[in-house]
Formats: C-alpha cells, structure tokens, sequence
C-alpha cells in the first residue's frame, strides 16, 4: 500500500508540474515581450505633449513685428480750368504733316514721292 501511495503522490506531483509548465508556457507566450511593450521614450513624449498648455495670444504680440497700416494720401484731383485752357490751346494747334514744313495752308501741298521702289526682274533665260 505505501508503495501505491508512492506511485499515485509521484502521479499527482508529475501531473500537477506539467500543468504548472502548460500555464506558464501559455503566460510566456502570451505576455508581451520587451519589443512589444510600449516604448519609454514614446510615453514621455505623449506624456509631455498632453500635458503642454500653449501660451494664450494677445493682441500686444505683434507690436514690434508689424507695421501698422495707414491709409495712402488721396491724390489731388487736377484743376479744371487749367483742363479747359489746356483743350483750346491743343484745339487751336497748327497740324505738322512730315515732308510740308515749309509750306503753308495757302500753298500747294508737295508731292508725295513714292517710297516703295519694286527692282524688274530680268529675265535671264536658262541660267540654273
């Protein structure tokens, strides 16, 4: 009889170590290894960037680094009567036509020479 309790607490013992070794290779397999857990740095970095409060604008932060605008000068308007001296004295102008600057409204025009002067062909016969 001890010898059958021997053989049933070796049984027992056996059978308790391999589901102890099942589970732990189970727990190994599925806790996540040091390439997958979350890297340090990056949880810094998340950290940092939700606690970061950016600093409100005001309305003074420009000064220094913008010119203020202001409005250009309106431009003078011309004077009207010297407009209406300025027409008359054109209106009143003698027209200059090239080529007539000696002659006068009285005098014959001059005679308009023809400026486009076409060269004859000659006519060569059969020299090719």
């Amino acid at each position: 009889m001890l010898t059958q309790l021997r053989v049933s607490t070796a049984r027992s013992a056996l059978s308790a170590v391999t589901r102890v070794a099942r589970v732990n290779a189970a727990r190994g397999f599925i806790a996540p290894t040091v390439s997958r857990r979350a890297d340090f740095v990056q949880e810094l970095y998340l950290k940092e960037l939700k606690a970061y409060k950016p600093t409100p604008i005001k309305d003074s932060d420009s000064v220094g680094h913008v010119q203020t605008f202001s409005a250009p000068k309106a431009p003078k308007s011309p004077e009207e009567a010297d407009l209406a001296t300025s027409l008359k004295e054109y209106e009143n102008m003698a027209v200059e036509v090239e080529g007539n600057e000696g002659a006068t409204a009285s005098s014959t025009p001059a005679a308009v020479e023809d400026w486009l002067v076409e060269e004859e062909e000659e006519e060569g016969g059969a020299h090719h």
